[in-house]
């Protein structure tokens, strides 16, 4: 399947699914600690780095979105489902929400100190993936900071795995695959988690975030 096929499939896909999907995850952070903790350390990670306007790419309806907002940060959402982003835009109307996609992103060059990738690359086919880590290295300042989540593949045999998800086709990664991507977009890892799966989650998958850095002093932001 091609970028522009799959892409199309999972927006429309989305779009379908945008209503259930508000009411399921709008107290999702709630009861996830560790994600509310590397969430904490992405924002304090930006701070650190000087400040400045964050993405969160592939927001959804907007409740990531808010919890970044919450912890001080200057972010907006941007979701290729136009479904999605007026969900977002209902339910937080006082933050920006934009239509948009990940592999041609509407920003400037290096104008973001933070990119946030949450789950957001688990529909992109292999093979597309360094598009789209490459653009968040375009729109990434230097010393800026990107925090990706995905699920993890069962090991390093197979660096990506497909997988049945509800909404559209999907994959996992090899953490130390990904983190290779990252090496060749110029995104350094600075650190990871891992959460084991838990007898009550549906998904019996790693859960995985890398915090990485783009090279480069961070400068004064707006």
């Amino acid at each position: 399947m091609s970028e522009h096929d799959a892409l199309s499939v999972t927006r429309e896909a989305y779009d379908a699914a945008a209503s259930l999907y508000a009411q399921m995850f709008r107290d999702e952070l709630r009861d996830r600690p560790l994600d509310r903790a590397m969430l904490s350390v992405f924002a304090e990670a930006v701070g650190v780095s000087g400040g400045g306007q964050v993405a969160d790419l592939g927001c959804g309806p907007g409740h990531v979105t808010a919890h970044l907002d919450q912890l001080g940060l200057a972010v907006l959402g941007v979701d290729a489902s136009p479904a999605m982003i007026t969900s977002a835009r209902q339910a937080y109307p006082g933050l920006r929400f934009d239509v948009g996609s990940m592999v041609a992103l509407d920003i400037a060059d290096g104008a973001l100190a933070g990119v946030l990738s949450r789950w957001s690359v688990i529909h992109t086919p292999p093979a597309e993936l360094p598009v789209i880590l490459a653009e968040f290295h375009r729109v990434l300042a230097p010393g800026g900071h990107l925090l990706i989540g995905f699920w993890a593949a069962d090991g390093p045999a197979q660096p990506t795995e497909v997988f049945d998800h509800a909404v559209a086709p999907a994959y996992r990664w090899w953490p130390d695959h990904l983190a290779a991507l990252l090496r060749t977009a110029e995104l350094a890892e600075v650190a990871r988690m891992v959460r084991e799966p838990q007898p009550t989650d549906r998904r019996q998958f790693k859960e995985v975030y890398l915090l990485a850095r783009k090279a480069g002093a961070a400068g004064t932001r707006p």
